[in-house]
């Protein structure tokens, strides 16, 4: 007799193929005296909270709010393409989303704008997912072209 898979065995579905995984770390492609620029306006910011509220749990807040302002500078992101899906993992939590979501893409010198609309819109920087370029700029348009069909509108 063979025994049936339980329901957990059912829902995990096998892993797919990885087309190109990478980690960008932005602060390292970025020259030294910016990093420090930012670090000092950052500690300026959060002295000028203290002074005016002369509250360390303000000042606390404004240094929290200011670091996840800029902690995707500071901190690792990591990168994957499988045959399936896009995967964007930051340092505390993961983005996963199919490549039918995704349909126009816009590139920049830094990387590409993926986006589940056919037409520029507003609320791309909303609902997109960017990607940021490693030295593989090359390989990551070579995917996302194959993997996103661009539509001509007809006029």
């Amino acid at each position: 007799m063979s025994e049936k898979p339980t329901s957990e065995e059912q829902a995990v579905e096998p892993e797919s193929p990885v087309l190109l995984a990478w980690t960008c770390h932005p602060v390292k492609h970025k020259p030294i005296l910016l990093t420090i620029a930012v670090v000092l306006f950052l500690t300026l910011l959060v002295a000028l909270v203290y002074h005016w509220t002369e509250s360390t749990l303000f000042s606390l807040a404004a240094a929290l709010v200011l670091w996840g302002s800029v902690s995707q500078y500071f901190l690792p992101v990591g990168f994957k393409f499988t045959e399936r899906d896009v995967t964007v993992k930051y340092t505390t939590h993961k983005l996963v989303k199919g490549w039918e979501l995704f349909r126009s893409y816009y590139v920049d010198k830094n990387g590409v704008l993926l986006s589940p609309f056919v037409r520029p819109s507003r609320l791309e920087n909303f609902r997109g997912t960017y990607v940021r370029f490693s030295d593989n700029q090359d390989e990551v348009l070579a995917i996302v072209r194959a993997k996103i069909e661009i539509v001509e509108d007809e006029v």
